[in-house]
């Protein structure tokens, strides 16, 4: 039998529907994971393998859940914010506010690193607001970048350390907590390390804008302040009284040596202050003819220029009163003048004394060791030979001698009274005390200090209260400045003898307020004291015998007495800083 053939199919061109790009790309079983990965980056189509057991990367929950997306709509239900990121650094108020919840959390992980830790009782507070979308109200003072909760638990024993122990309030102080051990640290560190004049200087200009805001804001008008001025003649700018001390203890500490950036290369003849509370300058005057100027910082102390006077060996250097200008003297008839303002020095015009001074070396009227301005800058008396007192009128600038003064004996020291009308006073060889009236030009009183043997020197304070006179036996007779020019009170008693030292008196020297006297002689090593004037007692606590004085040569308070410089014999100026008027 013949087998039919086979029926031949009519054949013609296959008809392609077309189909829109990317319509049909999710049903074609041919295509590997890695077209499909693929696609699904340029299309959007969404990337599921056909292997089984592998995750899903579902685009979104909508497309898993209808099947089909059509082309182009793949970013139809995204939000900009999704698509789009600028990094402008948004509030965390901002931040906190994104639709989606893993946005949300993301931001609120980012806002737990960034916010400061703080204690416990605020920190829960913050993040509710935070969380909330609430803007915070800006802090005034600057957060903290970091605070360590576990400060609170931590307890530290001050006793036990040797080194803590200085951190104590009382001796009964044993444990404290973290945060009151940060305090106690930072109390000390700042005890040690001022705030420097810039800071400070800075921090004052700041309160004075804010209280010039504040008052702007204030009903009080000008017209009511101007009466309260003119009704007084006191200064404006006014003045701080000081805080008396007690006769127990000095607090007093060591710093950085004054000369220290410029030491002498000789004995230390002479320190002094500026005059003025507002420039911190300290002149010394060394063995090697130099005489230096420091800025007093109590930090570094900077040189700030060194005077060479090779023709004057300077043993006594002072400013004038006004602070414009430098006296110095030696063992010469000479004395030289330097102008702080014009740098310019200037040797004292010849033949000014006349037959009173002799040029002889050995001669004692050959020396102009011993002078003293009066408490305006206007004259200066200058001790000669044989008793004669020079003075000298030093308010036309050419040094003139416009009178003289008498002593039967040599003088020794000299002193301008403060509590009278401006008297001079002057001790002998022979302990005789000359009060002078300048106007009249003559003696109006004389009296013999007590005990009457070997009176070397003697001073008063700036107030007007005290005199002294140091002997060379290392007493110190301590008088009433009033009594020693009363006309009519005769012989001045003494208030007290200081006996603390038992060599030859060479310094004596009062503080600004007249609550401190040092007395030192340098013809031992460590022979000083520091008296309290009030109860006329020695402070047992300063100096020690570990304190390095050496052989003092030279004393001197600044003129708030925060500072005072010890010159020695090693060529050093010890500087040391009184704490009862610096924290004023």
């Amino acid at each position: 039998m013949v087998k039919n053939p086979r029926k031949r199919q009519k054949t013609g061109k296959i008809q392609h529907k077309p189909v829109p790009l990317g319509a049909d790309l999710r049903n074609d079983a041919s295509k590997d994971d890695e077209e499909r990965r693929l696609e699904n980056l340029l299309f959007g189509v969404p990337y599921a393998p056909d292997k089984a057991g592998k995750e899903i990367m579902v685009v979104s929950d909508e497309e898993a859940e209808d099947g089909q997306h059509e082309v182009g709509r793949e970013f139809e239900n995204l939000l900009d914010s999704d698509l789009f990121f600028v990094d402008d650094n948004a509030e965390l108020s901002v931040l906190s506010q994104a639709p989606q919840d893993h946005v949300q959390s993301d931001a609120e992980d980012d806002e737990e690193l960034i916010i400061p830790e703080v204690p416990e009782s605020d920190e829960d507070e913050e993040i509710s607001i935070i969380r909330q979308g609430i803007p915070q109200q800006p802090k005034k003072n600057k957060a903290p970048a970091w605070i360590d909760t576990d400060d609170v638990n931590v307890q530290v024993s001050l006793a036990s350390n040797n080194r803590l122990r200085k951190l104590r309030d009382a001796p009964s102080d044993d444990t404290v907590g973290g945060r009151e051990y940060e305090r106690r640290l930072r109390r000390q560190f700042e005890s040690i390390n001022p705030t420097p004049d810039w800071a400070s200087i800075a921090r004052k200009k700041s309160e004075r804008a804010k209280r010039r805001r504040s008052s702007a804001s204030e009903s009080e008008s000008v017209e009511d302040v101007v009466p309260e001025l003119l009704a007084s003649t006191a200064g404006i700018l006014g003045t701080t009284l000081s805080r008396p001390i007690l006769p127990s203890t000095l607090s007093i500490e060591r710093l950085r040596d004054a000369n220290q950036a410029a030491p002498a290369d000789g004995e230390i003849k002479t320190v002094a202050f500026h005059p003025s509370p507002h420039i911190p300058v300290l002149l010394t005057a060394s063995a090697d003819r130099r005489l230096r100027l420091f800025h007093i910082d109590g930090l570094t102390n900077p040189h700030a220029q060194t005077l060479h006077v090779p023709s004057l060996p300077i043993t006594d250097a002072v400013f004038h009163p006004s602070g414009t200008s430098i006296l110095m003297t030696g063992p010469r008839p000479f004395y030289y003048t330097y102008d702080l303002q014009s740098g310019a020095s200037h040797r004292s015009p010849r033949g000014l004394w006349g037959t009173t001074f002799s040029s002889g070396r050995g001669d004692q009227g050959a020396s102009m060791e011993i002078s003293s301005f009066n408490p305006t800058g206007e004259i200066l008396a200058v001790a000669g030979r044989r008793g004669q007192v020079h003075l000298v009128d030093w308010r036309s600038g050419a040094a003139q001698v416009v009178g003289e003064l008498k002593a039967n004996a040599n003088v020794k020291s000299l002193w301008w009274s403060k509590a009278g009308a401006g008297e001079l006073l002057g001790l002998t060889e022979d302990s005789q005390v000359y009060v002078w009236n300048i106007g009249q030009r003559k003696c109006v009183k004389r009296w013999q200090d007590e005990g009457g043997f070997g009176s070397r020197l003697f001073g008063g304070d700036g107030q007007g209260k005290y005199l002294t006179v140091g002997s060379n036996t290392g007493l110190v007779n301590v008088y009433n400045a009033e009594s020693t020019i009363d006309l009519e009170g005769g012989k001045p008693k003494t208030l007290k003898t200081i006996g603390n030292l038992t060599t030859s008196i060479s310094t004596l020297r009062f503080n600004h307020d007249s609550q401190l006297l040092a007395i030192a002689s340098n013809d031992k090593k460590d022979q000083m004291r520091m008296v309290h004037c009030p109860s006329l007692t020695a402070f047992g606590n300063w100096p020690t015998s570990s304190t390095p004085l050496g052989h003092v040569t030279s004393v001197d308070f600044s003129r708030e007495s925060k500072y005072l410089a010890i010159g020695n014999t090693r060529g050093r100026v010890l500087l040391y800083q009184l704490r009862h008027f610096s924290q004023q």
